[in-house]
């Protein structure tokens, strides 16, 4: 890996932050005083026991969900909501049934109005890199679990997000 620039804005930094949920039920502490930063290069793992927030900081990460308290920062920016520098993906490979693998890859594209030329050829290219080339024209069903974790990977790449955020990354891989 790169090494830490440590002269630039963090690329991401939690101030203090908190989250608290209210229900009928009452108010429940998903986050607490959170703080920390991590800078340009550096990769870092979120490790703990179920329910114990990781999902949470990164969607508070990728402006998913907002604070109750503190601040989330990207490069220096406070996160007001999602931004196409940043790379979110979800635990489930949340691929569409009624597309193929690769019109799944490009629904990013498509949506932000990015150049499909460019788009398509970057697709083509990583899914052919993770092993999946030949399952371009294939349905999701027709894919193992952990192939369909690689196409959700690649739709995520597509985009070329400056910060990547997977959530579970490995659960089903099978490289």
């Amino acid at each position: 890996t790169m090494p830490a620039d440590t002269t630039a804005p963090p690329a991401i930094e939690f101030r203090d932050v908190h989250l608290r949920y209210f229900t009928d039920k009452g108010e429940t502490h998903a986050i607490s005083g959170v703080s920390f930063t991590v800078h340009k290069g550096e990769f870092i793992s979120l490790v703990g026991q179920s329910g114990c927030g990781k999902s949470t900081m990164l969607s508070l990460l990728a402006g998913l969900i907002a604070p109750t308290s503190g601040e989330v920062l990207i490069n220096g920016r406070p996160v007001n909501g999602p931004s196409q520098e940043v790379g979110f993906m979800l635990q489930q490979d949340s691929l569409f049934e009624w597309r193929t693998i690769l019109d799944n890859v490009l629904l990013g594209p498509e949506i932000r109005g990015m150049d499909m030329i460019a788009a398509r050829y970057r697709a083509e290219r990583i899914l052919k890199n993770y092993g999946l080339g030949q399952f371009m024209d294939h349905r999701p069903s027709e894919l193992s679990g952990g192939m369909r974790q690689r196409a959700a990977h690649t739709r995520t790449m597509c985009m070329e997000p400056e910060l990547l955020l997977p959530d579970e990354p490995f659960s089903a891989l099978d490289f």
